[in-house]
C-alpha cells in the first residue's frame, strides 16, 4: 500500500467513562450500525466486503501499493492537509527571506527561532543551524534561496535516514500480526480500521482484535469498525485479560487462515498493573502462539502533542520494540515538523500519516512526496 506495500457494554464492571475525543470520534460515525453485546470470547462475523483482484505476487509477498485516484490528485490533496505546517514553517521562512539578498548572522537567529517553532525540535535545529553558519563563515552561502534549497535538502535527509526498510513483507506461513500501541486519544482505533481496509483493498483477509479491554469505548469502537469495513472482529468482556483475548484471536486465525491480524492496545489502564509490563506480555503471547509474531509493532503518535511524541517513542520502543510509525492528524496541527524529528532521532520507519477522517485519508508515508508537499509554493 502506498510506500508501505504504509458502547457501553453493559457487561462486567463499570468502567470510566469514555473520553471526550473518543465520543466525538463515536458520533462522527454517521451511519453505524449497533454492535452486537460481547459475551465470553466472541468472535463478531460479518458480512465480507469484495477484495479488490491484485497480482498474485503483490497479494501475498508484498502489501500493494493502491492508489485511490491520480497521482496528482493524492500530492494536491497532502499539500493542502499540510497547509498549516507549512504556514508555520515554509511561509515564515520565505517571508523572512524576502527581499533579502545577503545572509547575515540576525537573519541565521531568526531562521533558527521558526524552526523551533515548527517543532523540529532543539536538536535537529542546531544541526540544521550548525551547518548553515559553518558555510556561512566559508562563504559558502550566496543568497537566501541557496540557503532554502539547504534546508530543504538536509530536511529530506533527516527523513531518509532511517535504514530499515519501507515495505513489510508477508510471512510465508501463518497470518500476518500488526500490534498496535499508543497512549489514550491518539486515534489508535481508527487507524486500525483505515489500516485494515487498506489490506481488504489488497486482497488480504483481515481479523481485529480488541485487546484493549479496559475501556467499554475501545471496544465499541472497533466493533463499528469491523461491521464498516466487513471484517470479524475478537473481543471479551469488559475487564478481561487482553493476552487471553489476543491467543484466542490468533487461534481463530490460524484456523481460518486469515491472513492479516490487527491487534489493539490499551494506552491507560485502569488497574495497577503498569502499562508496558501489560504490553510485554502481550507480545510475549504473541511470541509463543506463532514464532515471530508479533511481525510489527506500530507505534500510533497524535502530531498535535509535539514534541511530547518523541517521549511516547522513546518508553513504547524501549518497551516492546516498535518497528514502525503512524503520525495522526497532521492535518490539524502547524507543528508537522515531528515528523523530521522522529525520523532524525529514531531508526524507526514511518508507516502512515493521518491527514484527514475519511477513510482513505490514512496515506502511505512517502519521505519525498512529505518533503515535495511541505515545501511547495503556496499557489502551485
Amino acid at each position: 500500500m502506498l510506500g508501505w506495500f504504509k458502547k457501553k457494554l453493559g457487561i462486567g464492571k463499570k468502567e470510566e467513562p469514555a473520553s471526550e475525543e473518543i465520543k466525538d470520534e463515536l458520533k462522527q460515525e454517521e451511519t453505524r450500525p449497533p454492535a452486537s453485546p460481547i459475551k465470553e470470547t466472541v468472535v463478531e462475523e460479518v458480512k465480507k466486503t469484495t477484495p479488490v483482484e491484485v497480482p498474485e505476487e503483490e497479494s501475498k509477498s508484498k502489501v500493494a501499493r493502491i492508489f485511490n485516484g491520480d497521482v496528482g490528485g493524492l500530492f494536491n490533496r497532502l499539500k493542502e492537509r499540510l497547509s498549516k505546517t507549512r504556514d508555520s514553517f515554509i511561509t515564515r521562512v520565505d517571508e523572512l527571506f524576502l527581499g533579502k539578498k545577503v545572509i547575515d548572522p540576525e537573519l541565521l537567529d531568526d531562521l533558527e527561532e521558526i524552526l523551533i517553532t515548527a517543532d523540529l525540535g532543539v536538536g535537529t535545529c542546531q544541526e540544521l543551524m550548525n551547518s548553515a553558519r559553518e558555510k556561512l563563515k566559508r562563504n559558502e552561502l550566496s543568497d537566501p534561496l541557496v540557503l532554502k534549497k539547504i534546508l530543504k535538502e538536509k530536511i529530506a535527509g533527516f527523513i531518509h535516514s532511517s535504514d530499515a526498510p519501507a515495505e513489510l513483507v508477508m510471512p510465508k506461513e501463518g497470518p500476518f500480526v500488526i500490534m498496535v500501541v499508543g497512549v489514550n486519544g491518539v486515534g489508535k482505533t481508527t487507524t486500525i480500521g483505515k489500516m485494515a481496509h487498506k489490506f481488504i483493498k489488497s486482497g488480504q483477509s483481515v481479523l481485529l482484535v480488541a485487546g484493549d479491554t479496559f475501556r467499554a469505548a475501545a471496544v465499541e469502537q472497533l466493533q463499528i469498525w469491523g461491521e464498516r469495513i466487513g471484517v470479524d472482529v475478537v473481543a471479551q468482556k469488559s475487564g478481561a485479560d487482553p493476552s487471553a483475548v489476543v491467543f484466542d484471536a490468533l487461534e481463530h486465525a490460524k484456523k481460518r487462515k486469515t491472513d492479516v491480524v490487527i491487534v489493539d492496545t490499551a494506552g491507560r489502564l485502569h488497574t495497577k498493573v503498569n502499562l508496558m509490563e501489560e504490553l510485554k506480555k502481550i507480545k510475549r503471547v504473541m511470541e509463543k502462539k506463532i514464532p515471530g509474531a508479533p511481525h510489527e509493532v506500530m507505534l500510533v503518535i497524535d502530531s498535535t502533542t509535539g514534541q511530547n511524541g518523541i517521549s511516547q517513542a522513546r518508553l513504547f520502543s524501549e518497551a516492546v520494540g516498535v518497528s514502525g510509525l503512524t503520525l495522526t492528524k497532521l492535518d490539524g496541527t502547524a507543528k508537522g515538523g515531528i515528523v523530521v524529528n522522529i525520523c532524525r532521532e529514531f531508526n524507526i520507519p514511518i508507516r502512515f500519516i493521518g491527514i484527514g477522517e475519511q477513510m482513505n485519508d490514512l496515506r502511505d508515508f512517502d519521505a519525498d512526496e512529505f518533503v515535495e508537499a511541505l515545501f511547495a509554493e503556496k499557489n502551485s
